[in-house]
């Protein structure tokens, strides 16, 4: 497959010999490597080998990393492309999209330790520095230290929301919508839940604790009066007016707005229970980003019927799942949401949706998503969305990542 258009093609082994090796070097001097290395310390030795049979590993060391020609020693080796590495360097493609289309094949270990090292290949490509929660000095719009769980009203200060989005990756609002408008929303969510069928390839669906299938979201809410209405709703678009550059609502997956259904019990797929990531993690940063997702809330959001959380700063940063060093929970801002409230995040706001913490309640969290990303930006291998690459099954399940890993 071609790089589009302003994506140059890289030459694997001048980049590995060359290129990287003088970042590196460049970046020791500046202090840097200390915090390439310190994501890197626990991950096994990681080969990359293109399709002529070169290859390259790398493995923690002294100055972040090191990296030498061949892989019979990698404790994992990978066989990738040519187009999706440059992809990867370019950042169009993202580990988790790769793993999940078959794009990579494991010659030797699990092919999930790509995504183990997910936030130092970006530090070492891209220049991002891992996310340091401890270390961040976050200030609101007057200096004084940000308070990372405010939540804003419509009609307050927009410098001071702007700042916020900015500053923090995300913004709270409270009462955005009445309760009278959300139930008609619910009505239509409820609708659409009873309409979706396993494999229709607009909703996804996961299996609970009694092997039980059930529907996580559906991707065609467009259809309905009311939640078709959102990408227009002048409420909404004042949201997204805060956005650092000019956004446009994008259909993204499906066609154009979601609802998710926040289940109990989940034990296997559906992405119902999401764990830390950012929404571009799938690939397209490249092409996408900024992205901007508003998330309208049908039902409550809470610890007991399932929350929202965010990692504030973090979408400046790479973000490493997999650091243990790092207790995320410790720092993640929750929005404790109600009915006709919004909440809005950039794609590269690191977050989490974990299960309910209450299994026995009657009702859980549901809420509407719309996206918005600059005009014109478009998937660069020419799929709808890049959450596409999910839809492996014909029985519409959203199988774990790990269980996909292994198979490759």
């Amino acid at each position: 497959m071609a790089l589009p258009e302003g994506f140059a093609p890289i030459d694997f082994a001048e980049y590995h010999r060359r290129t990287l090796p003088h970042r590196l070097a460049a970046g020791s001097a500046a202090g840097r490597a200390a915090w390439i290395g310190a994501d890197t310390a626990r991950l096994p030795s990681l080969a990359l080998r293109i399709g002529d049979g070169t290859s390259f590993t790398y493995r923690a060391a002294e100055r972040g990393v090191a990296i030498a020609p061949g892989d019979a020693d990698a404790e994992t080796v990978l066989a990738i492309e040519l187009a999706d590495w440059c992809g990867l360097v370019h950042e169009l493609e993202a580990p988790a999209g790769l793993v999940f289309g078959g794009r990579v094949r494991s010659v030797r270990g699990n092919a999930a330790d790509l995504m183990r090292w997910e936030s130092t290949l970006r530090a070492l490509y891209n220049g991002r520095p891992p996310y340091r929660p401890e270390t961040l000095d976050l200030r609101d719009r007057r200096g004084a230290p940000l308070d990372p769980e405010h939540a804003f009203a419509p009609g307050d200060d927009r410098g001071d929301m702007v700042h916020f989005l900015g500053t923090a990756g995300y913004l709270f609002v409270r009462g955005a919508f009445t309760r009278e408008e959300t139930g008609r929303m619910l009505e239509e969510a409820m609708a659409l839940r009873a309409e979706a069928r396993p494999g229709d390839r607009l909703s996804w669906w996961g299996r609970n604790a009694a092997g039980e299938d059930v529907l996580t979201r559906v991707t065609r809410a467009n259809v309905k009066h009311r939640l078709g209405l959102l990408p227009a709703e002048p409420r909404l678009l004042s949201l997204v007016g805060l956005a650092d550059r000019a956004l446009v609502h994008t259909k993204g997956e499906g066609d154009g707005v979601t609802v998710i259904y926040k289940q109990p019990g989940m034990s296997d797929g559906g992405l119902s229970d999401l764990p830390w990531h950012r929404d571009c993690g799938m690939g397209g940063h490249a092409v996408m980003c900024p992205t901007l997702l508003l998330s309208v809330y049908l039902r409550e959001a809470t610890p007991e019927s399932g929350e929202l959380a965010m990692l504030p700063g973090s979408h400046a940063a790479s973000f490493n799942a997999h650091d243990r060093t790092i207790d995320p929970w410790r720092h993640a801002a929750r929005f404790a949401a109600r009915p006709g409230d919004v909440s809005v995040h950039y794609g590269d706001t690191v977050h989490a949706a974990p299960p309910p913490s209450d299994p026995t309640r009657d009702e859980y969290r549901v809420s509407a998503v719309v996206c918005f990303a600059p005009a014109g930006a478009a998937n660069h291998r020419g799929d709808a969305s890049y959450n596409d690459a999910l839809h492996q099954r014909a029985d519409g399940q959203i199988e774990h990542l790990d269980r996909v890993a292994k198979r490759l």
